[in-house]
This record gives structure tokens, sequence and C-alpha cells, in this order.
């Protein structure tokens, strides 16, 4: 029995998670927690004052820095002392209740090792994040300071808000608010055109995608009659929803979640907001594109992965396909760009299309771990370039950068962003190996539609993932020294230009996260306290979740002894063990990869350029270099497929509201009583007599008309009806 049908056999007997809904323990207790969500606030609040009092120093970054710092030890606090599912209520929030039904969404949280996992790095980050922004952020002291660490504080607030609220509704408003945050964020040089328009672009794609989730929300709600996680656990295990609407709405509900979540983490065909938010200061990439926001549609599959698996859903399918897809062309554009931010954009685009497969072939442990990882290396590497960048004038160019490593000042920054390089690129023994291993060996396990040429795909996507990793390496931090400085130099002539190394806030922060995304690899050996189960810590972690199917060796059904893992499947790669092999294959493409940029963009550098000028040159092969280069023109496919036309449309309904609706319609009918008015103004001309010959007109017409309607009364009796009818037409158009 592959796992596929074995997750179609448990939806058959009950359509569980594993969550037991009557295992969730109400914690009258535990308010204290709530302030992992309220630091945040009370540093917006406090970020507010000092705006409204002009403070012209670091206070708001070291009031941001407190409070998220807070929030993490909390949080740790509250993972220490976790025993099971738990609901936190802060206060009563929605309860609305008619005769057929109720309504309620509470302010609670929802507290299971899901939400600690993620809590975890999203408070952990956000404050190294903080830190190193108090430095990076500091040429902008006064104004512009407070209003960035303000918005850093709005969006904790809202992630917070996002995973660890106890129903959807919670998770809509968090959902929503990172939105806001990203679109504040990003377009926060709001003097540059260009940052304005990533801004608004991010904005609007994501509004698709929200559309998705709103749909899902109460599609859920009328069909399982709650918004509750716990409630809707309950409901599944009972399987007592109701089929509503012929029994579309639930194969309905998990395509509008996957909308959703390829929205705000950027997958096809939603992933063209991404590589622009690119315009947002350099911590905010590190925060919200590389480690937290990007990743809450990752979060959103998870927490309602039941779904996916109800009876004749092939929704995971869908998302497998589109994550694999996503992996690779996100990767062949990261090749073909020149700034390193943008790399490492189109790389975090890749990255999450990993995730989004491990979820589609059945490995939520895998995508949960790679979430992990990636949080930490992606990271460090967005700082890195920041660094790059704040230090060489706004220079990202890696054709204008080279040999950092060797200049002083810079090694940290060099080394910090090997550490990235080499996790991301899957080497051997480190974190990244190790997370991308386990869904790249599950696609090959778990049985489905095409998920074998998905593996290999995703090994292929891999190779170039180690080469376009390298390149921006060899090129920027190895070779001879060169350096040019950027748009940004002011004042002085490129000639005299000395970059400026990054001091201790930076440095600092550069060398815990690097440690964290090498630590990171350390839960993968960790034992495990569930019998049977296999992935150290964070298999754990996703054990005690909705998602605990994806987890090897996970029982999620003692009752029918129904067990999904890596005991029910049995694929093969190369008549070997998936699992085993991909140790040795993933290794060797990785090295390869590596191999090629060693020697392309290190020992011979002409090399490369030699290469796309032969591609450029020879007619069978320019399109692929100009495609790659230019991203394969889907920002153009959608300015003329779509843009342009829905612009054109507002254009004609603008035309057709001022000229017919306001000119014709509102105005015309406005301009008929003016038009009377003047044929009878000739009577108020002020004159007396005038007055008095139209008083006597008027009476005269009147005492007519009271004289002859007798006799016109009694002829129009004296004719039949329809007679009469004709003749009052004929009469009253001249007849007889």
């Amino acid at each position: 029995m592959n796992a596929l049908a074995a997750l179609t056999e448990l939806s058959k007997l009950c359509a569980m998670p594993a969550v037991d809904a009557s295992a969730v323990i109400y914690a009258s207790g535990m308010h204290w927690a709530s302030f992992i969500m309220w630091m945040p606030l009370i540093s917006l609040v406090l970020c507010g004052i000092c705006a409204v009092y002009k403070v012209r120093s670091k206070a708001p970054a070291i009031i941001t820095v407190v409070c998220l710092a807070t929030s993490f030890v909390l949080t740790i606090l509250l993972w220490h002392n976790y025993q099971g599912p738990e609901v936190i209520h802060v206060f009563d929030w929605l309860n609305i209740t008619w005769e057929e039904g109720s309504f309620v969404a509470n302010f609670a949280f929802y507290v299971d090792s899901l939400t600690l996992l993620w809590m975890l790095f999203v408070t952990g980050l956000g404050t190294l994040i903080a830190i190193y922004a108090s430095e990076y952020m500091e040429h902008d002291i006064g104004k512009g300071y407070t209003r960035f660490f303000a918005g850093v504080s709005v969006f904790l607030f809202a992630m917070t808000c996002l995973v660890m609220g106890d129903n959807l509704l919670m998770l809509y408003l968090g959902w929503e608010g990172v939105g806001f945050a990203s679109y504040w964020l990003i377009g926060y040089f709001y003097q540059r055109p260009s940052a304005v328009a990533a801004a608004k672009k991010a904005f609007i794609v994501n509004r698709i995608g929200d559309v998705g989730l709103a749909l899902a929300i109460y599609l859920i709600w009328t069909t399982f009659g709650t918004v509750q996680y716990d409630e809707i656990t309950s409901v599944l295990e009972t399987h007592q929803y109701s089929a509503s609407f012929g029994g579309w709405s639930v194969q309905a509900i998990p395509y509008l979640l996957m909308l959703a979540a390829f929205g705000k983490s950027a997958q096809l065909p939603l992933y063209v907001w991404l590589p622009d938010a690119m315009e947002g200061p350099t911590p905010v990439s590190a925060l919200i594109h590389a480690a937290t926001m990007v990743t809450a549609g990752v979060y959103l599959i998870i927490r309602t992965y039941p779904l996916f698996m109800l009876e004749g859903s092939h929704a995971l399918e869908v998302v497998a396909w589109v994550g694999g897809l996503t992996a690779f062309f996100a990767a062949t554009m990261a090749m073909a760009q020149y700034d390193i931010k943008r790399i490492m954009a189109y790389s975090t685009v890749s990255q999450l299309g990993y995730m989004f497969l491990g979820l589609g072939v059945v490995t939520s442990y895998g995508a949960a771990y790679h979430v992990f990882t990636h949080a930490f290396f992606k990271a460090v590497l967005f700082l890195t370039c920041g660094a790059i960048m704040h230090g060489f004038a706004g220079q990202l160019d890696l054709r204008r950068l080279s040999g950092l490593r060797k200049m002083r000042g810079w090694k940290i920054v060099s080394y910090t962003m090997l550490v990235g390089c080499l996790c991301l690129a899957g080497f051997p023994f480190t974190s990244g190996y190790f997370s991308k291993d386990a869904i790249l060996a599950e696609a090959f396990v778990t049985q489905g539609t095409g998920f074998e040429f998905l593996g290999w795909l995703a090994i292929f996507t891999a190779g170039l993932t180690a080469y376009y990793t390298f390149r921006v390496w060899f090129r920027v931090c190895a070779g001879p020294v060169h350096f040019e400085p950027g748009d940004e130099l002011h004042g002085e002539e490129p000639s005299n230009f000395h970059p400026h190394a990054p001091r201790f806030a930076i440095n600092f922060v550069l060398v815990v996260i690097a440690l964290g995304a090498l630590l990171a690899a350390l839960p993968y050996f960790m034992p495990n306290e569930t019998e049977g189960l296999h992935g150290g810590w964070i298999a754990e972690m996703v054990n005690d979740s909705p998602a605990a199917a994806g987890v090897p060796g996970a029982v999620l059904d003692s009752a029918h002894g129904v067990n999904i893992g890596h005991e029910v499947a049995h694929g093969d790669i190369l008549g070997m063990d998936p699992h085993k092999a991909m140790y040795y294959i993933s290794a060797i493409v990785g090295f390869i990869g590596i191999g090629i940029a060693f020697f392309i963009h290190l020992l011979s550098r002409p090399t490369a350029d030699k290469l796309r000028s032969t591609m450029l040159s020879n007619k069978a092969t320019r399109w692929l270099p100009t495609a790659m280069e230019n991203k394969w023109y889907i920002d153009e496919f959608y300015i003329a497929v779509i843009r342009s036309p829905l612009w054109i449309l507002g254009k004609i309904f603008s035309l057709f509201d001022r000229y017919f609706i306001d000119g014709a319609l509102v105005n015309g009918i406005a301009a008929i009583p003016r038009v009377i008015a003047r044929w009878f103004s000739p009577l108020h001309n002020g004159a007396i007599q005038s007055y008095a010959i139209s008083m006597f007109g008027g009476a005269l017409l009147i005492a007519l008309l009271m004289l002859f309607m007798p006799e016109i009364l009694a002829f129009m009796q004296t004719l039949s009806p329809d007679t009469a009818n004709e003749q009052t037409i004929a009469t009253l158009g001249g007849g007889k």
C-alpha cells in the first residue's frame, strides 16, 4: 500500500488529525504567556511616543530589541513548561449566537509544539535582526528610524497573532497584519519610485491569496460549524461535518487554502512580488522575506493538514507539483542575475518551493525542518548582502566586487556568508543537507502522480542551487581584491572611495546566526522520546501537531492500527532505499554544482563571460540566457495579459463614468429643471404689470377648464372604452 492510499484509508476510517481534541487543556493560570504578543505591541506604542517627541537617538531600536527579547524569553519558558496542547484564553472577542447556531472566535492562544517551533525562531531571529538593524539603519536616526522599528513591531505583533491564535479568524487577522507590515517596510524608502511600486505590487499580489483564505474560512465555518482549531479537530474525529452544497465545499477548502499559501509564500504563479520586495531595507528582507512572513503559507498548510487529506482530495498532489516547479524555475532565474540580494530573493522562492514539495509528498516533518534551517542560513545570507551593500555605497553587482575576504574588516562578513552558502547548497553535514534530503527522499518514497519526476527535478535543482550560491561567494568574497562603489556614493570621487566595514552590532548578529545555521543540524541527531519516531527534535515537534501524518514512524490511529510513515510506502531510487541513497546523491550533485562554480567563477573567470557570449551569438541557444536574465518574461507576460487590459478597461470605464453617467445622466437630468426655469424666467422680471398679466392669464385658463369640463366628460361617456381611448388619442394628436 502506498502512502497516499494509506492516507485515503485513514480518512475513510476516521478522517482525524493526530492531536486528540479531548487532550487539549484549557489553561487558566498562564496569562503571562499573552505578553509574547503584547510586547511587540508595547514596542509599537513606545516607538510612537518617540516619534511624537521627535527622539533623535537609538531609543526606538533599544525599545524594540528589549521587547522582542522579552517575547523570546517568554516563548522559551512556554516551551520549557509545555506538556501538551493547551488553549490560553486572553479575552472574549466575537461570540454571536442565534436560533440556528453560533459563531465563536475568542482572542486566545492555541499552544502546541508546532506553535512553539514557529515562535522560537520568529522571536529569536526577530530579536537578532532588530539588533542588526540598530546599526544598519543608523543613517536614518530620527523620524525614519522610529518609523522603521515601529513597522518591525507591527510585523512581530501580527506574526505572533497569526501563529498563536486558536482560531482561523485570529490567523486571518495576523495574516492581513503581516501583509500590511510588509507593505509598510518594503516601501520604507518612499522617495524612491521603485520602492513604492514594489510595496504596491506585494500588497496587491498578496490580496489575491487573501481572498482565497477568506473564502476558505467561510466554507470551513459553514461545513464544520466552527473556526476554532480544537473544535475542527473534534468534528474531524467524529466525521460528522456537513457535506454542504452537494459536497463541493469540502473539496474546495484545501484549494482555497492552497491559493492563500501560494500568495504569502511566493509560489507559482504568485511569486513575482518577492524579488521586487528587495527594494526594502535589508533587515526587512532577512526578517520578513527569509525567516518569518514567507513561511506563513507553509504554516497554514501544516496547521490545516487534515483538510488536505480528506477522502478523494488531490490537493496535496497539486501542492507538490507547484512546489517542485517553483523550486526549479526560481533556481534558473537566480543563476542569471547579477544583483546578489536579488539572487538570494529568487533562492528564497526556490527553497519555499522545496517546502511545498515536502508538504505535497507527505513529509510535513521535512517541510518544517527546512523552514527551521532555512530561517537561519537565509537570514545570514541576506544580512551579509546588506552589510556589503551598506559598506560599498549600495553596490550589489557581483561583477563589481571581488576579494572581500582579503580586505580588512570584511572577514566576518565573508566567512559567515560562506556558512550560509554551504547550508543553502546542501553541503554534507550542514543543516540544509539534512533538511533538504528529507524532502528529496520522500519524493521517491511516496507514490503519487509524477512524484518520482519531481524528485529528479528537485535533485537537479539542488545542483543549480549549489552552483548559483557559490557563484556569488567565489565572485564576491574570493579572487583578487576589486570593488566599485554603488549609486549611493555622494560627495566623493569613486577613485577615492574607501568602503566602511561593519561594526560590532552587525558582526555580532552575523556570527550568532551563522552559528545557529550550523547548529540547526543537531536536531536531526537528537534522540526521539516517542517510540518508533524518526527525525530528531523537529519530528517530535511536528508529531504533536495536526500534520503528524508526514512524520516518519508516527502512529496516527492506534484504535485501527493505521501507521503512516516509512514502513507504509516502499519506494526506491536506483534500486536503493531513498533515505540512504539520498545522502550520496545529493552530496555528489552539490559537489558538481560547487565545482562548476569554482572553475568558471574563481579559477577561470573569463570562461563564464566567454560561455555567455558564445550562447548569445548562437541563434539556437540565444534564447536561454536571454530568457533567464529577463526572468522568463513572466512580469512582462502579466503586464501584457492582465495589467494592461485591466488598465485599458479601467480607462474605458472612467470615460464612461465621466461622460455618460456623470455627463449625460446626472448632469443631463439636473439640467432639465434649469432649462424649464429659463423658459419661465421672463415672467420674473420685477415688473408688477407682468405679474398681473400672468395672474390674469392663469385665472382665465382655470375658468375655461371648469366651464367646458362637464361637456368633455359627457362626450367621453358616450364612447366605448376602446373608442374613447382612440378618440382621446386622435384629439390630443390634432384629429377630430
